[in-house]
């Protein structure tokens, strides 16, 4: 407790607040919270970040506070930010280990919704309809509640029972849930449209994008997003593994892997080390366990007669083209090489399962869910938020638009 009061001190109070205005995803009162914590009143300090957020402990956690609240800490600019994430995650503990309830106050409504997906933005959304007094039921493919929050980040990121606790104060709202519910197969959109006056889609988009290149369908190369998911990982045990991606996807992938018994985890990024997307601590972390980074490196195509056997890389220079902000990488001729490898995971980013295509839903140039500003698909009824509809895919900005979405659906 003294180590987190000595962090809540560090912080300035300001009153113009860059962290929560300019960081903050969900524009959580940052100064506030902090400010109730240097006087040790926990339950306020909960309660002022319950008014924007649900998933304190968790976004305590694997928030990428450094891109985000952090960044913008004016303490920041001469030496290190307030540990802002720590602090939020103290709150969330002890929330959760004294059983502070996530509202004290609930409106009354009939309105009923049905939310498809308990990731965290379908979590969000349920939280605040709740407080609002709508009656939500939540329809969940698997066993459990929690999306990528569980499958998609490892237990040394995020402890499991961190999230369960977390996400039983929002079913103590009296959310209802359904398990082993899976739209296009045990669930149809136009039943629910007859049973609920509103639902809402978050069900994610986690199917793995691939590169296009030559041997990627050969045995041996797997998707990063589904290794995560269905944790059906080969015998890594005394093998060479390249991981593809620069993303905390990646990173998590690399992670896991290295920790399953892999002799060499490779991950090969065709970017510069500062221009990786995942988070400073990440990558830190993975260096420490071992994990060998090939920067400016870009694959030219997988070798193997039906398996994986090598790799072929080339060499990339970073060049700033007409028009773009960041520099783009290009290849540099006559610089490729070989290297032996076993396995190869494309952690490249992801994008929406193909039965998405038949919801009879407008879709985007990407394929994903198109909706409008308030959040509503092509169906007025049908909202869709998170990843599925192309939201930034981090947990914060995905928790915002399952919020921001519950009260346009209240309206």
């Amino acid at each position: 407790m003294e180590e987190i009061i000595e962090k809540a001190n560090y912080c300035l109070n300001c009153k113009i607040k860059p962290c929560s205005q300019n960081g903050c995803p969900l524009g959580n009162n940052i100064p506030e919270f902090i400010k109730l914590v240097k006087e040790e009143k926990y339950k306020e300090a909960y309660n002022a970040l319950s008014e924007t957020t649900v998933l304190q402990a968790v976004c305590g956690r694997i928030c990428p506070h450094k891109k985000q609240c952090q960044g913008s800490c004016v303490r920041g600019i001469k030496s290190e930010p307030v540990s802002i994430g720590d602090i939020e995650a103290y709150v969330g503990d002890k929330a959760i280990e004294n059983n502070y309830n996530l509202f004290n106050n609930i409106e009354n409504s009939k309105k009923r919704v049905a939310i498809i997906g308990g990731g965290p933005s379908g979590l969000t959304c349920a939280a605040f309809l709740a407080k609002q007094g709508a009656k939500v039921t939540i329809y969940e493919r698997y066993n459990y509640l929690g999306g990528l929050l569980v499958y998609g980040i490892p237990e040394f990121r995020l402890p499991k029972d961190i999230v369960k606790n977390t996400i039983q104060k929002i079913l103590d709202l009296g959310v209802q849930v359904e398990y082993n519910k899976e739209l296009g197969k045990n669930l149809k959109l136009e039943e629910l449209e007859k049973e609920y006056d509103v639902i809402f889609l978050s069900f994610g988009a986690n199917k793995s994008v691939k590169m296009g290149v030559e041997g990627e369908e050969l045995n041996g190369v797997y998707g990063g997003n589904e290794l995560l998911e269905y944790n059906e990982h080969p015998n890594y045990i005394g093998k060479t593994i390249a991981v593809i991606g620069g993303g905390n996807v990646a990173m998590d992938c690399a992670r896991t892997i290295k920790r399953l018994g892999a002799k060499e985890v490779k991950v090969i990024y065709r970017r510069a080390e500062e221009q990786m997307p995942a988070e400073e601590k990440e990558i830190k972390e993975a260096k420490e366990e071992g994990i060998e980074f090939l920067f400016q490196n870009n694959i030219v195509k997988i070798i193997g007669n039906k398996k994986v056997e090598k790799v072929e890389l080339i060499k990339t220079e970073l060049i700033k083209k007409e028009g773009e902000t960041r520099l783009s990488p290009v290849n540099i001729e006559g610089s490729n090489y070989i290297i032996d490898i076993d396995y190869i995971v494309m952690a490249l980013g992801s994008k929406p399962a193909e039965f998405v295509q038949n919801l009879g839903l407008e879709l985007n140039k990407w394929g994903n869910i198109a909706i409008n500003e308030k959040g509503q698909t092509s169906n007025p009824r049908i909202f869709a938020g998170g990843d599925i509809a192309g939201i930034k895919g981090t947990v914060a900005w995905a928790a915002k638009s399952g919020r921001d979405i519950a009260y346009e659906i209240m309206k």
